[in-house]
């Protein structure tokens, strides 16, 4: 009795202790995401010391203009017209492929993420060589979408295996039509998802410049990119590059809203038992059609074309440049989808376990960096290198600190949406049993969350294989990557030439869409 009743005050303390411990956020996660976050205000600093420099008047005749006013206009309609549209075509390609008996579903699941495997510009000059004669926002839209989309179908078809059905067999046993289950029960479970690829596409638009270009549609990329090419370091580019980061804090903040607190992870006895998928009957046709189309806009079109041209080619246009650009390229994507995923991971893990208003200035710093043109980050480490640290111009490690930056969005939303799947009583579980909170969150959490962290760094890997305007500026001498070189010898116009580099990009991002499409399974246990 007399041990009995010694022991009894020392649980409560030590019960109080675990649950403050959970619910204390790490001071060294703090700090880590911090340090990320001060990296990635380098450009918004730069544009704000240039600001400064040219003067308040200055600005005003730089930014209100009727040429700022129409390039807003744009964007707004871009944006407006795409993203539903790509939500919805997600959405709908998602819930055929993991919820219905469509035939072969996990072909049509890996032809739904294989545009990924194609850059945009590649994309867009596939389509104008088809028909000459796409110009303007409709086409900006068409492209846009069928490129972009699988950054949302990625998402929401994780989180459609990973949804509980008895959740939707509850909706149904309150008289609930199929149609209004789906619509009350499921797609807000989805919209974590939702918003992160929505966020994703909506980053992209904002500061894609190849493939508007080659379809002559005028955002503020590539209004950015002409002052430069016309004026280097002009005080005009700035300020668009300014008014293109009030765009971005605009989305982030959007998003924030839309996309509230509430939970995701599912805790109780028993495991949720896989989804019986629906029978489509007669609507099988259409749902096959769907795909199909898909595949033939998003891979079919590109891949004649690259074929036509490498055709023409013949032999003779494989060079030994094009083997130096592959390895150079790998190289580049493997170290920048690591480092970035790294750089994410702090960010991730605060954003989903002790959201708060500090963290959320933080998670804005992480994505904001996302919505610049690559020729902005670029200048702005040029700036910073030859004026304070000349040793970095022009070196590798400038060249990957540019690419974590321009890529932390790609990281962020594979990680956050795993670490969202990882209740947070597991963490709190490992404290009681003795682990400290950095223990418990890299042997639990970020266990759970390794199938996320790994489709973060291919997805990332993927955005670097394909990225342009910033190599350009920052490659050290000698370092040519395959989507330098095509650009360069399509600017050439000699896009024979120019076809083995294209071939070359997508056959290695190729491998990178299937370990998307393998790890969103594995998520899942399958």
């Amino acid at each position: 009795m007399l041990a009995s009743g010694n022991a009894a005050p020392v649980a409560p303390k030590a019960a109080r202790m675990v649950l403050l411990r959970g619910r204390m956020p790490h001071a060294s996660v703090m700090l880590l995401a911090t340090v990320v976050a001060i990296f990635s205000l380098v450009p918004l600093g730069f544009i704000g010391w240039v600001t400064y420099d040219v003067g308040w008047e200055t600005v005003k005749a730089l930014v209100f203009r009727p040429r700022v006013g129409e390039l807003l206009v744009n964007t707004v309609l871009l944006e407006s017209i795409t993203i539903p549209l790509s939500i919805a075509l997600a959405v709908t390609l998602a819930w055929l492929t993991e919820r219905t008996d469509i035939p072969f579903p996990r072909l049509w699941a890996w032809l739904a993420i294989a545009p990924l495997a194609v850059p945009a510009f590649v994309h867009s000059y596939a389509w104008v060589s088809l028909v000459p004669g796409m110009r303007g926002l409709q086409s900006g839209v068409f492209v846009s979408v069928i490129a972009y989309y699988p950054f949302l179908y990625l998402p929401v078809a994780a989180a459609l295996r990973r949804l509980d059905p008895a959740i939707e067999d509850a909706a149904a046993s309150l008289g609930l039509n199929p149609w209004r289950v789906f619509f009350r029960a499921v797609l807000p479970q989805l919209r974590l998802a939702i918003c992160g690829g929505s966020l994703l596409i909506a980053l992209h638009l904002l500061s894609e410049y190849g493939l508007f270009v080659m379809i002559r549609f005028d955002t503020f990329a590539t209004a950015i990119v002409d002052q430069f090419q016309s004026s280097y370091n002009s005080p005009a580019s700035n300020m668009l590059g300014g008014v293109l980061v009030a765009c971005c804090l605009f989305l982030l903040g959007f998003e924030v809203l839309v996309r509230g607190n509430e939970r995701y992870a599912r805790v109780g006895s028993g495991s949720p038992r896989p989804a019986d998928r629906r029978r489509l009957g007669w609507f099988v046709v259409p749902a096959v059609l769907l795909p199909i189309i898909l595949a033939v806009l998003t891979l079919g079109v590109p891949l004649v074309t690259l074929g036509r041209w490498l055709y023409l080619g013949g032999a003779d246009i494989w060079r030994i440049e094009v083997g130096s650009a592959f390895l150079q390229t790998i190289v580049l994507a493997i170290v920048g989808g690591v480092l970035a995923t790294i750089a994410a991971a702090p960010m991730a893990w605060l954003s989903v376990r002790a959201p708060g208003r500090f963290q959320r200035v933080l998670e804005a710093c992480h994505y904001y960096v996302g919505s610049l043109p690559g020729v902005v980050v670029a200048l702005a480490l040029v700036t910073i290198t030859v004026r304070l640290v000349l040793p970095l111009y022009q070196t590798f490690a400038t060249l990957i600190i540019a690419y974590v930056m321009l890529f932390l969005p790609r990281a962020m939303v594979g990680l956050r949406a795993s670490i969202a799947q990882a209740p947070v009583e597991l963490e709190r579980a490992a404290m009681g049993l003795g682990r400290t909170p950095g223990q418990a969150v890299r042997q639990i959490t970020m266990r759970l969350a390794a199938p996320g962290a790994a489709a973060s760094v291919a997805l990332t890997a993927l955005g670097i294989t394909n990225e342009l305007t910033a190599t350009l500026m920052l490659s050290p001498n000698g370092v040519d990557t395959l989507a330098t070189k095509f650009w360069s010898l399509t600017s050439e116009i000699d896009y024979v030439s120019a076809a083995p580099y294209a071939f070359m990009m997508v056959v290695l991002s190729l491998p990178l869409t299937l370990t998307l499409y393998t790890q969103s399974k594995r998520t899942v246990g399958q």
